[in-house]
């Protein structure tokens, strides 16, 4: 047993495959590891009523709250072709207890698999037409519900009734255009509460509500053009104003994948401003799985390679970790697993914080169920285990010096999965990046979530008939597009709002109104956006929520326009909005302690207070003065005039 010092060797292993910060990252880095992204973006769509069913769409339970629980346990069946699905054997390992919670309000027997599909939402169909159109695509003749496989117990059918209504579009970014593969329109999955043991816990409420689903080709090269195009998507799709917004309403999937790696989907990335870290991470991570490919067929063939196992007598050895002693005090069994050839690997980077065995922990968590910590390795960074202990194990396995162990414990009944698990990983380990779907983390790591889909996991709805697209449904339908967000994107580098301003506006689908205000009230657009960008955002922000109506901002400047009062006067309208959004324009314009007073009136005020002005310090200058009477004045001078146009004495 070799004596390796595992923090030592996961610092060296990182910088051995060139592991850089991403703010440190250049494109020379990702040109280097070949870097290649592509997304899949959903988004709810803004309905009244479910996709397949009657039910409302929208509304949403808390977990406490259902009116009856459903149990179901999946299980695998062969295909046409005599084959099971990986997916399916690997969600069979698990020996899930899958649990739905129903409240009568937001389900119905369809979404529990009792009926048959109602016909589809036409409001859905046509807000996912008219996104489609918006996104330049090329329309489908006809819509063909299919059945897309779902075998993590997220829909209880087993699969998802999806539709490709568009192929063939394109976005464009600032240097580059990315290609659109197709958009969908999907029935969303449940809610998931909870996941510990051998039990999952969804509620139903979010099951088959409508969404679209955006799919680009992987034309992004580095981790910024994943979210300039993520951002470019959502801001399009916002424009339409067809669609939910708000937590959970959008959610992203990137695909990424490395010189010599394969395509790996890293799910649940819940905010855009996640997706940089997480594609940069994830892809060192496959180049990381690479390297350690080729340091293990260094050593040893994958066909002699054979891992050996020994229970482990908890008389015999001494162990102090909690979570373990507690495990045997709850009659579970411990095993010590012998890798052979592995040592130096185990502790290998892969990525920031996790060494290589966190791939061995994360699946033990989702394929045996074993809670973490699951288990501890002979390189672990933290000695969980004593170095005797391991000393020990590896003399009872026969180990040769260039071995690693593993000792975890597990339930009696999830031994044998336990053991199948670590070693199908180890033996993934000489083909290097194993075929899976990750989940994103905040900080932006991922962990195996499960077996990557197989590629045929469609296949034609029988309970639901092909739905004709005529040109002029479509004509028609193109004449609620919006302007492209490229071309809202220069229109307000035209106006000259600030760039700071621009995210903010396009999230909140703020343009139409801009423009609006600007157009029918003749206020200067450079202004307007500055207002929604700058201070809007800022009250936003500080409220956590915009208590009224934002076109209520409209009628605020047409009051505005109405009463000739000067503009200088809304941001502190609109903080009362915020403070009091049941107020009428009148009543927030008292609370600002307004009275009408004419220019030459606020200027003889300015005189007689620039007679009693008395410097602060002995350096004051001109500029300080005037500045010093404009912030007395501005009581008088908001909603009267401009504070740049008020003379000073």
């Amino acid at each position: 047993m070799q004596t390796i010092n595992p923090q030592e060797n996961y610092e060296a292993s990182r910088k051995a495959v060139g592991y850089v910060d991403r703010k440190q990252a250049t494109q020379a880095d990702y040109d280097r590891i070949g870097f290649m992204s592509g997304l899949e973006v959903h988004q709810q769509l803004a309905t009244k009523e479910k996709l397949f069913c009657r039910c409302p769409a929208g509304i949403f339970q808390k977990p406490d709250q259902f009116d009856a629980e459903l149990l179901r346990h999946m299980r695998p069946t062969l295909s046409e072709m005599g084959e099971y699905d990986g997916t399916a054997l690997m969600e069979f390992k698990t020996r899930k207890n899958i649990v739905y919670r129903i409240a009568h309000r937001t389900a119905c027997t369809y979404e529990v698999d009792d009926t048959p599909p109602f016909p589809i939402n036409p409001e859905a169909l046509q807000y996912a037409l008219e996104i489609a159109l918006a996104s330049k695509l090329k329309i489908v003749g006809e819509v063909h519900i299919t059945r897309k496989q779902y075998l993590d117990g997220s829909i209880p059918t087993g699969f998802q009734r999806t539709a490709i209504l568009g192929i063939d579009g394109e976005i464009q970014l600032r240097n580059k255009k990315v290609r659109l593969i197709q958009l969908s329109v999907e029935e969303d999955a449940c809610r998931e509460v909870s996941d510990i043991g051998h039990t999952r816990v969804y509620r139903t409420d979010r099951l088959g509500m409508p969404l679209i689903e955006t799919v680009t080709y992987p034309d992004m090269v580095n981790p910024d053009e994943v979210e300039e195009a993520c951002n470019y998507i959502r801001f399009l799709n916002r424009s339409t104003g067809r669609v939910r917004t708000g937590i959970g309403a959008g959610r992203e999937d990137v695909n990424v994948s490395c010189k010599g790696g394969t395509r790996i989907e890293v799910k649940g990335v819940a905010h855009t401003k996640w997706i940089p870290e997480v594609t940069h991470v994830e892809c060192f991570r496959q180049w990381a799985l690479l390297a350690i490919r080729e340091q293990l067929k260094a050593r040893i063939r994958k066909e002699d390679w054979k891992m050996n196992f020994i229970e482990l007598n908890p008389k015999d050895f001494h162990f102090y970790f909690d979570p373990i002693t507690d495990a045997i005090k709850g009659g579970a069994k411990v095993y010590a697993v012998n890798l052979p050839q592995f040592a130096g690997l185990l502790s290998h980077f892969t990525q920031p914080g996790h060494p290589f065995y966190c791939e061995f922990a994360d699946r033990l968590k989702v394929i045996a169920c074993l809670e973490r910590p699951n288990m501890a390795t002979s390189e672990d960074l933290e000695d969980v285990v004593s170095r005797s202990v391991f000393e020990k194990a590896a003399k009872a396995l026969n180990a040769g010096d260039n071995d690693a162990q593993i000792i975890f414990w597990a339930p009696e009944e999830d031994v044998k999965t336990a053991l199948e698990t670590i070693e199908e990983r180890a033996l993934m380990t000489f083909d290097g990046i194993p075929h899976e779907t990750r989940k994103a983390l905040p900080d932006g790591t991922t962990i195996f979530e499960r077996v990557l889909p197989g590629a045929d996991r469609m296949y034609p709805d029988t309970d639901s008939a092909p739905i004709p697209l005529t040109n002029d449904y479509i004509e028609e339908l193109r004449k609620n597009i919006p302007d492209s967000v490229a071309d809202r994107y220069a229109q307000m580098v035209e106006w000259g709002v600030p760039q700071d301003c621009f995210k903010y506006i396009f999230t909140h689908n703020f343009f139409p109104l801009i423009k609006k205000i600007a157009t029918e009230l003749d206020y200067c657009p450079k202004y307007l956006g500055t207002f929604f960008g700058q201070r809007l955002k800022h009250w936003h922000g500080q409220y956590g929520t915009i208590p009224f109506c934002t076109c209520k901002i409209f009628d605020l400047f047409a009051f505005l326009k109405q009463e000739g009062l000067d503009k200088a006067i809304a941001p502190d309208l609109l903080k009362l909005m915020f403070e009091h959004p049941k107020a009428d324009f009148a009543e927030l314009l008292a609370l600002t302690g307004y009275r009408k007073m004419t220019k030459a009136e606020i200027e003889e005020g300015m005189g007689i207070m620039a007679e009693v002005f008395q410097p602060r310090r002995k350096r004051t200058t001109d500029e300080d003065k005037r500045n010093y009477l404009l912030g007395c004045a501005r009581q008088h001078a908001a909603g009267n005039a401009a504070f740049t146009e008020i003379a000073t004495k």
